[in-house]
């Protein structure tokens, strides 16, 4: 079950998480943290196990059904344990979207694409930085008669 991070935001532990996930600048990381605190459609979720934050996933519902990542970060030492993948099936069973959307460099291409989602590029959008959409649709319901 995802917790609510919005109120810890100003939390090391939450900043540090955050880091991971934006731009490695305080300038980046400042800016992030003061749209979570500014706009309400923004959320932080985050996973604890035994009382360690060890993932957040920050979101907002874009549409109707539609969910867009904004960040996902996971502590190094638990990386490739599924934690990442657990959050967005929080999402997914959560708010149940038709479509949820990140957007994202290549180091985390694989990531998604191994989550199901179908990625595709959208070229160099700041100048030596390839940038990626990944879309991951709800499975249409094929009840066979």
């Amino acid at each position: 079950m995802l917790i609510n991070l919005k109120s810890r935001i100003q939390e090391p532990e939450v900043q540090e998480l955050l880091s991971y996930s934006v731009f490695p600048d305080p300038d980046h990381l400042n800016r992030a943290l003061q749209q979570y605190v500014e706009k309400d459609e923004l959320q932080m979720g985050g996973y604890e196990d035994e009382g360690q934050l060890i993932g957040l996933i920050g979101y907002e519902k874009t549409a109707t059904s539609e969910v867009t990542i904004h960040h996902i970060s996971v502590l190094p030492e638990n990386r490739f344990k599924n934690y990442g993948r657990g959050m967005i099936s929080q999402l997914l069973a959560t708010y149940n979207p038709d479509r949820l959307i990140a957007e994202t460099e290549l180091e985390a291409v694989e990531f998604y694409r191994n989550t199901g989602f179908v990625v595709y590029s959208l070229g160099e959008l700041y100048p030596g930085v390839e940038r990626f959409r990944c879309v991951l649709e709800k499975e249409e319901d094929t009840d066979e008669e």
